[in-house]
């Protein structure tokens, strides 16, 4: 039994002896024994020092790292260590390239302000490239462009290129267009809205509230139009009072009335803007351009709107009704309010005639006003012309003529706008008017139309910018004689407005078309005569539906008796629910 045992014990310390042995043999290859094989995982993460591509900031191929060294002066392959020296390298390399790139950015930085100062000073030594009675603004700080910055060449360059994108852009003169469809038409916006032509069925016809980058756009150029007419500098103090009187009035954003802007997008996007004055009467105009680049001020004017006479021109065959409302708005509006118009109404034949008559006199009896006309045609009705022998009748010299019919409601303010817009020889004013859907469709029936005045709001339900039509506009009398007029062998409904306004897109005279917002399309029931020729009779039709309703309700209408059979179907349904609860 003792033999046994102790056998036993033996085995047991033998085993013991041997397991330790193993350990320590295992423990004493891998500390002594480093990995002789390419293929070792460290060098999948780390590239070896000489393979170091030069973006990273390193010098070559054939540059040897300190860890890469010591590891070849002992004779073998680098160990740990070397791979540590290897990543401290690689760190220091990487903090080099980040210092460099810093570097440069701050360079680029510099760069891009020193050609910021050669823009606003080429912009301020470009007066003598822009047309006659611009102004450029004020002068800028730190001397001339060629004293401070940069070579001659990129001044040249600079210069040469703002003065080309803005001659070449309709700022001041207009450019020969081939048709109407080669118009880029102007947006109009206030402080709170923005009127544009091009929406779409989800569009409204004024885009309130306006998106941001349009908001923050218009907000620099109403910031750069009050900084420039409220700028009181050295510069005045050589001239006359009349011109110190310019900035007389301190200007703030609730002087602004309305503004224009159009986008040509070879050339660059301008501005005109319009300013109350010191007086009812009087504003101010400030042109602005943005050559895709820093603004310009082009010009800065001061315009007296009393010494502005307009004579409104209507022809009309019967349609007494619809005079009689017309003279109701011509009586408010340009009797009371304005009072520096004058109307020429040209009827064709005898029937009612005496009923116009009598309406003019009246109205003039209430408001003691007699700056009217009376012309009559004993011929068959011709729109243009009515207007053209209205326009020539005219014998008090050049005048702003309004051609306008007598389904139009318009404002004070448009007739400013009227004024604001032309300039003989210079500008003729295209407006787009907000035309009026069927009251009758809007409001359900017509015991719920409110009265006229009510109406006019410029909703998506309520109307639409009339795009197509061009038969009212502002034009000075020499223009349109010099235009040669009408067509007057045209007869009937439409074509005349368009040949007109074809005839000033093929002349140098610049066009504003935009939506004015005081200017309204009364709906009429419109009748199309089967005596128009074909064209004009297609014409006529697509009028006459565009005028009814909203692609919405017209749609309502369409599905009428889809949608009461539905009706009459939840009805029954909620019937049979009640009967059996």
């Amino acid at each position: 039994m003792l033999r046994r045992g102790l056998l036993a014990w033996v085995s047991r310390v033998g085993g013991v002896l041997v397991l330790l042995c193993c350990s320590l043999s295992l423990l004493y290859l891998m500390s002594c024994s480093p990995p002789h094989s390419d293929n070792h995982p460290l060098s999948h993460a780390l590239p070896r020092a000489g393979l170091v591509h030069p973006s990273l900031g390193g010098t070559g191929a054939g540059d040897v790292g300190p860890g890469k060294a010591r590891a070849a002066q002992n004779g073998g392959p680098p160990g740990v260590q070397s791979y540590q020296a290897l990543l401290q390298e690689r760190e220091e390399q990487h903090r080099l390239h980040i210092s460099s790139l810093k570097k440069q950015i701050a360079q680029l930085k510099e760069a891009l302000q020193e050609r910021s100062q050669q823009l606003k000073g080429v912009q301020e030594s470009i007066k003598t490239g822009l047309p006659e009675g611009s102004d450029t603004g004020a002068a800028s700080q730190g001397g001339g462009f060629g004293e401070a910055h940069g070579p001659k060449s990129q001044q040249a360059d600079l210069r040469e290129y703002l003065r080309s994108q803005l001659s070449r852009a309709e700022v001041s003169a207009g450019t020969r267009l081939s048709s109407e469809y080669a118009v880029v038409p102007f947006e109009s916006f206030t402080l709170q809205r923005v009127y544009q032509l091009e929406m779409g069925l989800t569009r409204h016809p004024e885009e309130k509230p306006v998106r941001k980058d349009r908001r923050d756009e218009l907000g620099e150029v109403l910031e750069t139009a009050l900084h420039s007419l409220n700028t009181l500098s050295s510069q005045q103090d050589g001239k006359n009072s009349a011109e110190k009187a310019l900035t007389s009035k301190v200007y703030s954003p609730s002087d602004f009335i309305e503004g224009i802007s159009r986008t040509e997008k070879d050339k660059g996007t301008m501005y005109e803007l319009i300013f109350r004055g010191e007086s009812s009467s009087e504003f101010r105009r400030l042109v602005l351009f943005r050559p895709f680049g820093p603004l310009m001020k082009v010009r800065n004017e001061r315009l007296d709107a009393a010494s502005i006479p307009i004579n409104i021109v209507v022809p009309l065959s019967r349609r007494i009704d619809k005079f009689k409302q017309f003279m109701h708005n011509f009586r408010e509006v340009c009797m009371r309010q304005d009072g520096r118009v004058h109307l020429t109404v040209v009827y064709f034949g005898k029937e009612q005639m005496s009923e116009v008559r009598s309406t003019l006199e009246n109205t003039s009896r209430e408001v003691r006003f007699k700056n009217y006309t009376l012309l009559q045609l004993d011929e068959e009705f011709s729109r243009g012309r009515g207007l053209d022998v209205g326009a020539r009748a005219w014998k008090g010299g050049n005048v702003l003529l309004f051609f306008c019919d007598v389904d139009i409601y318009f404002t004070a303010d448009f007739l400013n706008t009227c004024r604001l817009n032309t300039q003989p020889g210079r500008k003729v004013f295209y407006p787009v008017l907000f035309s009026q859907y069927n009251p009758t469709l809007i409001y359900g029936s017509p015991e719920h139309v409110p009265p006229v005045e009510q109406q006019l709001v410029i909703k998506k339900d309520t109307g639409f910018w009339r795009d197509f039509g061009f038969g009212m506009t502002c034009q000075y009398r020499s223009d349109f004689i010099n235009i040669g007029g009408f067509d007057i062998d045209i007869k009937g409904w439409g074509g005349e407005d368009v040949h007109l306004y074809r005839k000033y897109l093929h002349s140098n005279l610049l066009v504003i078309r935009t939506p004015a917002r005081g200017l309204f399309h009364l709906w009429h029931e419109k009748h199309c005569a089967d005596e128009l020729p074909p064209d004009q009779y297609r014409m006529c039709m697509q009028s006459k539906a565009m005028n009814e309703a909203s692609h919405g309700q017209l749609g309502m209408l369409f599905f009428r008796h889809e949608i009461e059979a539905h009706l009459r179907k939840q009805k029954q349904q909620q019937g049979a629910n009640l009967k059996k609860t």
